[in-house]
């Protein structure tokens, strides 16, 4: 291995932002990338806030940046964050894009400042206005080691994008099954196209047979979290996972990261979490007993039509802090929780409807351990690799 400055590795190139006071810089031609539009757990970003119009990227083409450049943010957020490009794309100024030269390859670049990133915030300068801030200057000239071999280089890459592979594909299916389980709920309960609805006749209560309104104090089983006191926490697993709030949230199944040795109320394998103070209407399962906080309560549908429950808050609590009916919440407290109306279908279609989705979570639940386990392994092989702990052979 050898040591190299960052600008070694390629050529450094900052992005920009056409004035906002020219609308037509900006439309759907090129992705434009920000910091806040990475995702720290995610290789690529292809999801942005905004676009350049052909405009922009025209005016702007000698700050392209190519395909499979690595961009490192270096105003406003150091040391927590880069992505790979997907395509020939542009980034703000906030960003430094390394074009990796002939000696370098562009994935092991990737994971080479991957591994570094948290180094990043040592140069970490700040602006006047409390902004973290790394001059270019010093960002170029920081001093890194690296296998000299591209053919180490080209290996490193190749084991640690599989594992990235892995999970993206893991992310995928998961979105897929996802979408697949709301889409039928929709169709079903929301747009009443359930199986044999041309000929079910409609009731006087304005449903088809069979099916009520009621509330979801009447279809669910609901426990208020409660807070213990924070001297009985803990990052040695004694006791229960506890969770308070939104911030241990996983896509689908909370994480467990700290627990306590003391609890009033707790939330049993599969209830659902649903956040009670902003944001108000998020919604996560257990995968395990847990200890929850005042910001969080705990819902099991009644006769264990679990995914049913799932489906029907989702599409109710349609975004943070906003009812199906416009009602904006700040917090919510049992009685407004407990009055929520829910229609309930027949037994039957319910039952139906509970055998095809709970498939779906079954898969789910099986593709997130795959996805765990990947990054889980991901991330303890990546600085072995990278520091030649783990020798390769070229």
């Amino acid at each position: 291995m050898k040591t190299v400055r960052i600008g070694d590795l390629g050529e450094i190139r900052t992005g920009s932002t056409p004035s906002k006071k020219t609308p037509d810089y900006y439309g759907d031609y090129a992705l434009w990338i920000k910091p806040t539009d990475i995702n720290p757990e995610e290789k690529y970003t292809t999801v942005v806030e905004e676009m350049f119009s052909e405009k922009a990227a025209r005016e702007c083409r000698t700050r392209m940046i190519p395909a499979r450049s690595v961009c490192v943010p270096c105003i406003g957020t150091v040391g927590s964050k880069l992505t790979m490009t997907p395509c020939d794309c542009f980034v703000n100024q906030s960003i430094n894009a390394i074009i990796p030269n002939e000696n370098y390859d562009n994935d092991y670049v990737y994971y080479l400042l991957l591994n570094f990133l948290p180094n990043l915030r040592s140069l970490n300068k700040g602006t006047a206005s409390g902004r973290e801030y790394v001059a270019k200057s010093a960002f170029i000239t920081t001093e890194i080691k690296v296998h000299s071999d591209i053919r180490v280089q080209r290996r490193i890459g190749e084991i640690l994008s599989a594992y990235d592979d892995m999970i993206d594909n893991c992310k995928k299916q998961i979105a897929l099954l996802e979408e697949a389980a709301q889409r039928l709920y929709r169709e079903w309960f929301v747009y009443m196209r359930f199986p044999g609805h041309e000929n079910t006749p409609i009731g006087e209560n304005g449903l088809p047979v069979g099916w009520v309104k009621s509330t979801l104090k009447e279809f669910s089983d609901i426990v208020m979290g409660q807070s213990p006191a924070s001297e009985f926490y803990n990052n040695e697993s004694i006791g229960l996972p506890i969770h308070q709030g939104v911030s241990s949230y996983g896509r689908l199944f909370v994480e467990d990261d700290t627990f306590t040795s003391k609890w009033t109320t707790v939330a049993e394998p599969n209830s659902i979490l649903f956040s009670v103070r902003a944001p108000v209407g998020r919604i996560n399962i257990t995968n395990n007993k847990i200890a929850i906080g005042r910001g969080l309560s705990a819902l099991n549908q009644k006769e264990g039509h679990q995914m049913f429950l799932y489906l029907f808050l989702r599409n109710k609590f349609f975004k943070d802090n906003v009812i199906g009916n416009g009602t904006i919440y700040s917090s919510i407290n049992r009685k407004e929780l407990e009055s929520v109306e829910v229609i309930i279908p027949s037994e039957e279609l319910i039952s139906n409807f509970e055998i095809i989705v709970s498939s779906y979570l079954e898969n789910i639940k099986v593709l997130s351990k795959v996805e765990l386990a990947s990054n889980e392994l991901k991330k303890s092989l990546l600085p072995r690799l990278i520091s030649g702990q783990i020798n390769i052979e070229a």
